[in-house]
């Protein structure tokens, strides 16, 4: 009566907390998952979640089955994991590097669960702003690159992770403070604190400043978000970073957060792999566990809708 479908829908009801959510994050439209728990409900004789409520409100019944849940899914994975091995070796290589100085907030523990799960498999992680990932990547000298900028490269797949917004962040004493939200042209007067890296690596410059053919008035670098949101703060220049990364300093109403243009701007982070081993098993346990982890840590971001 109760299937591992069941499980997985109360599960993301939980992590998303509301069917619309919840409903792309299972890939179904909302009218589907809808007649699903209808379906169930009626099976069970029992109301599973308190309708209209935000966060959503589990009922005892509903909550029985989320423990059920977590006693039985991750079971499942571990098994799926060890025939997985099974059928190819357990042997491997996971070295990647990363375009994107936030992504540890949400890379590290898909990192440390991957490694509870594959501990034969070798893995390394470097930043990938001192040197060119993806050539090292269709080398051979790595394994996976994180990037939101894709290159067209043979023998190279881009896998997307999610979809995020770039927004620009800005003292709440900034003239732009009640903007809904800011033009290329608005940054014309503007320091723009960016990471040490060049601009034809930063959205701000690809989706948004060079389209519109404006430059900053002038550039200052900083190596971590934290010193970025300190010179933001206090007056010293603005920032463009991925909504998800800003959202600790907007809820401790540290700087304010602007739309890039009238419509917003979003972008995606993709996991690049060679073609040869986008199939491999552990290969794809590392991306699914990665998306998985970014959707439990980070707030804002989409899922990608294949075409």
């Amino acid at each position: 009566m109760i299937e591992i479908k069941h499980l997985n829908t109360l599960v993301a009801l939980r992590s998303c907390n509301s069917l619309v959510e919840a409903a792309e994050r299972l890939f179904l439209t909302q009218s589907a998952l809808s007649h699903q728990i209808k379906d169930l409900e009626a099976k069970l004789n029992a109301k599973l979640f308190i309708r209209k409520t935000r966060p959503i409100r589990f009922t005892v019944a509903g909550q029985r089955l989320l423990n059920l849940a977590d006693e039985i899914l991750p079971s499942i994975a571990s098994a799926e994991r060890d025939i997985s091995r099974l059928n190819s070796g357990e042997a491997g290589r996971l070295h990647m590097a990363i375009e994107c100085h936030s992504c540890f907030q949400w890379l590290m523990p898909a990192i440390d669960k991957f490694r509870d799960s594959w501990p034969e498999v070798e893995l390394d992680l470097s930043s990938g702003f001192s040197f060119a990932p993806l050539p090292a990547l269709a080398r051979g000298d790595l394994d996976l690159v994180v990037t939101s900028d894709p290159q067209e490269m043979t023998g190279i797949l881009y896998k997307p992770l999610f979809s995020y917004q770039p927004m620009l962040a800005i003292s709440r004493h900034h003239p732009l403070a009640n903007s809904a939200f800011v033009l290329p042209e608005d940054l014309a007067s503007e320091i723009l604190i960016t990471y040490p890296v060049e601009t034809d690596r930063l959205d701000i410059f690809n989706l948004f400043l060079d389209p519109a053919g404006v430059s900053p008035a002038g550039i200052r670098q900083a190596d971590m978000t934290i010193m970025m949101l300190q010179l933001v703060a206090s007056g010293r220049g603005v920032a463009a970073l991925p909504n998800w990364a800003l959202t600790e300093y907007l809820e401790r109403d540290y700087v304010l957060a602007k739309p890039l243009g009238e419509q917003g701007l979003w972008s995606t982070l993709y996991a690049a792999v060679r073609a040869e081993q986008a199939d491999l098993p552990f290969m794809s346990d590392f991306l699914s566990t990665a998306i998985n982890s970014s959707f439990n840590n980070l707030k804002g971001i989409k899922h990608v809708v294949s075409a």
